[in-house]
C-alpha cells in the first residue's frame, strides 16, 4: 500500500527532464512513412530498416544497464541522450537512402543507453510500496507531455516529417542539459562490474525470462500502435500525419483518466485483477481499430486501449524492480527492457506484412488476439512474483502508470 510520501526531489526532476524529451518522441512513428515518402521503397521494405533499429536496441538496452553500473546513472543517461541526438539530427539531414539507414541504426544503438538507469534511478531512490506510484507518475507525465508531442507530430509532419526528427534531437539535448544540471552527481568511482556480478544473475532466474517474454508479446502488440498506425491509416485513405491527433487521444485519455485511479475499485484493485482488466480493454480498443474506416471513428477505440493501457501502467516496472536484487535493479531492468528491442526487430516486419498481405483489418484483429492471450497469462505471472516477494511490495498496490 503507498504510503503518500512525497517522492524524492532527484525522482521528480527525472520525471520532469523525461517530460521534455517526450515533447519530440513522435519521430520514430513516422520513419517508415518518411522512408516510403523519400525514397519510394516499399512498406515492406521500410519496415525491415525499422527491424534494425530494433535489433540494434537491444545491445544498446544491456549496455546501458552495464555502464550505469559502472560510470553512475546520471552519466549514462546524459551519454545516451546526446548520441539520440545526433543520431536524430542525421536522420533528418540524410539525402539517400544508405545515410539514412546508417543514421538508424546508429539511433537504435544509443536509444536504450538511459532507460536502465532511469529505471533503476527511480527504485533506488523509493521502497517497494511507492514504485508502482513512481513510475505511474512518470508515465503520467510523459502522457501529458505526450499531448503537445502528438500535437507538434500532427503540425511537422504535414509540413516536412524530416522536422520531426529535429524536433526529438532538441528535446533531447534539453533533457540531457536538465539532467546534468540537477540531478545528483554519480559516485567518483564505482566499484567494478566483477566485483558484485556473483549473485546477480538475471538471465537464470526463471522468472524473469517468463516476465521477459510476456512482456515482448505487450511489446508487440503496442508497437503495431507506434509503427504501424499511420501506415494503416494511409491504407484507408486517411493522412498518416493524422495518427498524431489520435496520439494526443491516447495522452489526453491517460492524463484525465488519473483521478479515476483514485476511485476505491481501482484504487483497490490487486495486481492480477488489473492485468486482466487493462489487456482485456486494449483488446477491445484494437479490435475497434479493424472496424473503422474515417478518422472520427479511430477516436472511440483510441479512448478505449488508452484506458486499458492507465490501469497497466507501472505494474511489471514494479514486479520486475521487486525482483531484482539490491545492487542488480540497473541489470534486472536492462534485461527486462530488451522485450522492446526484440520487439523493435519483429513488429515493423510483422505489422507491415500484415498490413501489405492481409489489409487493416487483420492487422488489428490480431494485436486484438494477442491482447487476450496477455490478460490470461499476465495475472498467473503476478501471483508467482507475489508469492516469491515480500507480501507487502504487491499487495493491492494503488494503480498509477508507467509503461508496462
Amino acid at each position: 500500500m503507498s504510503t503518500g510520501v512525497p517522492l524524492p526531489r532527484a525522482v521528480r526532476w527525472l520525471i520532469a527532464a523525461r517530460a521534455v524529451n517526450r515533447l519530440g518522441a513522435f519521430s520514430l512513428s513516422f520513419l517508415t512513412v518518411l522512408m516510403v515518402s523519400q525514397y519510394g521503397v516499399s512498406e515492406a521494405t521500410a519496415g525491415l530498416v525499422t527491424a534494425a533499429f530494433g535489433l540494434a536496441t537491444v545491445p544498446s538496452r544491456l549496455v546501458g544497464g552495464r555502464v550505469s553500473d559502472r560510470l553512475g546513472r546520471r552519466r549514462t543517461i546524459v551519454i545516451g541522450l546526446a548520441g539520440c541526438a545526433v543520431a536524430q539530427l542525421g536522420i533528418a539531414a540524410a539525402d539517400s537512402l544508405v545515410t539514412t539507414v546508417t543514421f538508424v541504426v546508429f539511433l537504435g544503438l544509443v536509444f536504450e543507453l538511459y532507460e536502465p538507469p532511469s529505471q533503476a534511478m527511480i527504485a533506488d531512490a523509493v521502497g517497494a510500496p511507492e514504485r508502482v506510484r513512481a513510475y505511474g507518475l512518470l508515465n503520467a507525465a510523459l502522457a501529458a507531455a505526450g499531448m503537445g508531442a502528438g500535437l507538434i507530430a500532427a503540425g511537422l509532419g504535414r509540413w516536412d516529417l524530416r522536422w520531426l526528427f529535429v524536433a526529438d534531437a532538441v528535446t533531447c539535448l534539453v533533457c540531457a542539459l536538465v539532467v546534468q544540471r540537477v540531478l545528483p552527481g554519480d559516485p567518483p568511482r564505482v566499484a567494478p562490474f566483477s566485483d558484485r556480478a556473483d549473485h546477480v544473475a538475471p538471465w537464470r532466474d526463471g522468472l524473469l525470462m517468463a516476465l521477459l517474454a510476456s512482456g515482448t508479446l505487450f511489446a508487440l502488440v503496442y508497437l503495431q500502435i507506434m509503427i504501424t498506425l499511420p501506415l494503416s491509416m494511409a491504407h484507408r485513405g486517411l493522412q498518416p500525419a493524422d495518427a498524431g491527433i489520435l496520439f494526443t487521444t491516447s495522452a489526453l485519455t491517460i492524463v484525465l483518466g488519473q483521478p479515476l485511479l483514485r476511485f476505491r475499485p481501482l484504487a483497490v484493485l490487486p495486481t492480477p485483477a488489473a492485468f486482466a482488466t487493462g489487456y482485456t480493454l486494449l483488446a477491445v480498443g484494437l479490435a475497434g481499430y479493424g472496424a473503422t474506416h474515417s478518422l472520427g471513428a479511430h477516436v472511440a477505440p483510441t479512448i478505449v486501449w488508452s484506458l486499458g493501457d492507465l490501469i497497466l501502467m507501472g505494474r511489471v516496472y514494479a514486479l520486475v524492480a521487486d525482483l531484482a536484487p539490491a545492487d542488480g535493479t540497473g541489470r534486472y531492468m536492462a534485461v527486462y527492457g530488451i522485450s522492446w528491442g526484440i520487439a523493435g526487430v519483429f513488429a515493423p516486419v510483422a505489422g507491415t506484412q500484415l498490413l501489405q498481405d492481409m489489409g487493416a483489418t487483420t492487422l488489428w484483429l490480431t494485436m486484438s488476439g494477442a491482447c487476450l492471450a496477455l490478460a490470461l497469462t499476465q495475472p498467473f505471472l503476478a501471483r508467482t512474483v507475489s508469492a516469491r516477494t515480500s507480501p507487502h511490495s504487491l499487495e493491492r498496490s494503488p494503480s498509477s502508470s508507467s509503461r508496462s
